[in-house]
């Protein structure tokens, strides 16, 4: 079994550097030590999405993700459920939990309203992803987390920065998406038809 020792790496290295031991070495199972709940996810789903089974143990401080079985045939790291067709790609990116500057609580408000429109898309609606202070809005009582919920469950894939919950020390309250890293956030910028930055 291959291991890569990935502790002490910031997002998005331990993806990075199991990527190219996947790509150089095509090990039949990989063993990841890790020494954050952002790698050790962002790290489980990239082995899930290149075709592994994965098993999660913590150790002390840390964390070993262990991949195992792989398929021949890998999954999409991000499938959008077959039900939903997009004639095109939008993408959403929140940086903040409010819109502008100025006065925060107008700005607050503000995207509360965005987020609650953002039905208006239709279909063409594929991806939001929340960088920096924009993954407030993902976590327990953020007051769209209801609507990211519904948005969830009709396909739009929800995706929140894994640095960046763990700088603000929000991981453990995410409550919507999936926590991503650059490397995902910028394969998604590269395959959406349109990025709306917010």
């Amino acid at each position: 079994m291959k291991e890569i020792d990935a502790r002490g790496l910031s997002c998005p290295a331990p993806v990075l550097h199991t990527k190219a031991v996947l790509e150089q070495e095509n090990p039949d199972a990989i063993r990841v030590l890790l020494d954050n709940a952002a790698s050790q996810q962002n790290v489980q789903r990239f082995l899930k999405s290149q075709g592994f089974e994965t098993a999660l143990a913590r150790e002390g401080e840390g964390f070993t993700v262990v991949g195992t079985g792989r398929t021949t045939s890998a999954p999409q790291a991000h499938p959008t459920p077959a039900a939903v067709e997009h004639e095109q790609k939008i993408m959403v990116m929140c940086a903040n939990d409010r819109i502008g500057s100025g006065d925060d609580e107008l700005g607050r408000r503000l995207m509360v309203n965005f987020i609650r429109t953002l039905p208006e898309m239709g279909t063409d609606l594929w991806r939001l992803i929340f960088v920096n202070n924009g993954v407030r809005l993902t976590v327990e009582g953020s007051p769209v987390l209801e609507e990211l919920k519904q948005y969830e469950e009709k396909g739009i894939s929800i995706l929140a920065c894994g640095t960046c919950l763990e700088h603000f020390k929000l991981m453990e309250k995410r409550r919507v998406g999936q926590t991503t890293n650059m490397l995902d956030i910028a394969t998604a910028m590269q395959l959406a038809d349109k990025v709306i930055n917010l």
